[in-house]
């Protein structure tokens, strides 16, 4: 009877692993939003959203975009050098946004028009070192199929940053438990995967100079392609945080950001393991010359009907839900989150397959996409800046906007592995002649 009950397919095993670990990770936040939200301010949020925004936004690029490449070598040695490149471009770039940022600092802080920011500034090339490092290491190891590993670094993560973001929330008033509680529990998730590689010993002695050369310049069109595009698609996900207190005020990117971490709680339980796997197991089947639009469709069954309940539930839920857990001053934040569950319908079911692009090595569709998003999403919260709106049309019109982009991205990705599999049957048919 309990072998009946045990996922069968490898696929399927995989991600209840990753899955297992991201469940706990995501629990341990929920579970103190209650605390946090209580010895923080929406200020407090909409200052360490700001901080993530910019973090995100630039960490995003800090390897070149070489971790995706990670996957796609046939050995081991190529990926190794892969990692070893990728390392060298994250503490290059880290240093380049230090002397920026030290050049720079009191320029930036006008700009951005917050003065609670600038002392947080100095430890963004920190952080950007840090999401560089992680996005490497969990590349590797997911290559290696080390998902117990990604998962237990998952927790840790999510762990060190609670204790930290309570302890010092107690302690000192201000963002500062917020944004610390952050970069920590990136250090301790980080050495956690670091661990595996230092266990490659063969592996890291093939680590050579000329090769990092060779494969740079192989997969040189994730810098070409990779870099505009992850810093179009970042700097879409993160535009609202920077454009909401210009618009509204700091409260509202505050109570923005609570309501997306809320509804964000699903998709980074499942979607993010579902793209892990997916990219592992279509990235094998590119190599063996497989079916990978079977899968394409599989995956997009099994997303829309976890979408869709998901969804349907923190749409009903969400009003009564922020208020009764966090407190009658995040009822704004409720209001917000019914529209981000309409959002995530579709987001939820696109996302993790946009991964189909580094797998296809078609980046140009995926630049061409993102930076069209990029601009229309600016274009939308820029106009709003100079026309003032209610809330609820502003988050309506919004929605509206972002189904219509999301809609062509799937429709984009579906036709990509098809051509995929077009292509690799037309090799078979080849070979077999």
């Amino acid at each position: 009877m309990l072998n009946k009950l045990k996922p069968k397919s490898e696929f399927t095993k995989n991600v209840l692993t990753l899955m297992t670990g991201t469940t706990i990770a995501q629990a341990i936040p929920v579970a103190i939003s209650p605390i946090l939200t209580r010895i923080y301010t929406p200020e407090d949020f909409g200052v360490f959203a700001i901080f993530v925004a910019i973090t995100s936004i630039l960490g995003s690029i800090a390897n070149g975009r070489y971790e995706l490449a990670i996957m796609l070598p046939k050995k081991d040695e190529d990926a190794i050098n892969l990692v070893a490149l990728g390392i060298l471009i994250t503490l290059s770039i880290s240093l380049v946004f230090l002397i920026i940022i030290i050049v720079l600092h009191g320029y930036i802080v006008e700009k951005l028009n917050n003065q609670a920011i600038g002392f947080w500034l100095y430890f963004v090339p920190l952080s950007i070192l840090l999401i560089g490092l992680w996005n490497v290491l969990n590349y590797f190891n997911n290559r290696k199929k080390y998902y117990k590993d990604l998962t237990k670094a998952t927790i840790i993560k999510s762990i060190v940053m609670a204790i930290a973001q309570l302890i010092i929330g107690f302690l000192k008033q201000g963002p500062s438990g917020l944004i610390g509680g952050n970069i920590i529990s990136q250090f301790f998730a980080n050495t956690k995967l670091f661990l595996n590689i230092t266990k490659e010993k063969k592996l890291l002695n093939s680590v050579k100079k000329p090769k990092i050369i060779a494969l740079a310049k192989k997969y040189r069109k994730f810098v070409v392609y990779g870099i505009p595009s992850t810093l179009s698609d970042t700097g879409a996900l993160q535009l609202p945080y920077l454009m909401l207190p210009k618009i509204f005020d700091l409260s509202i990117a505050g109570h923005f950001a609570i309501a997306k971490r809320v509804i964000s709680i699903p998709a980074g339980i499942i979607s993010k393991s579902i793209s892990q796997v997916f990219f592992q197991t279509l990235s094998s089947r590119e190599k063996n010359k497989e079916d990978g639009f079977a899968l394409l469709i599989q995956t997009i069954k099994k997303l829309t009907i976890i979408s869709f309940f998901a969804s349907l539930i923190l749409f009903i839920s969400s009003p009564y839900l922020f208020t009764f857990i966090f407190g009658s001053n995040w009822a704004v934040s409720g209001k917000i989150a019914q529209y981000l569950a309409l959002i995530f319908f579709i987001t939820f079911i696109v996302s993790p397959l946009s991964i189909s692009f580094s797998v296809t090595m078609e980046l140009h569709k995926i630049a061409i996409w993102q930076i069209s998003y990029l601009i229309s999403t600016f274009l939308f919260f820029l106009f709003f800046i100079f026309n003032k709106i209610d809330l609820e049309l502003f988050l309506l019109l919004f929605t509206i906007h972002e189904y219509i982009f999301y809609s062509a991205y799937l429709y984009i990705i579906i036709n990509t592995v098809k051509k995929m599999d077009k292509i690799n049957k037309d090799k078979n048919k080849t070979c077999v002649e």
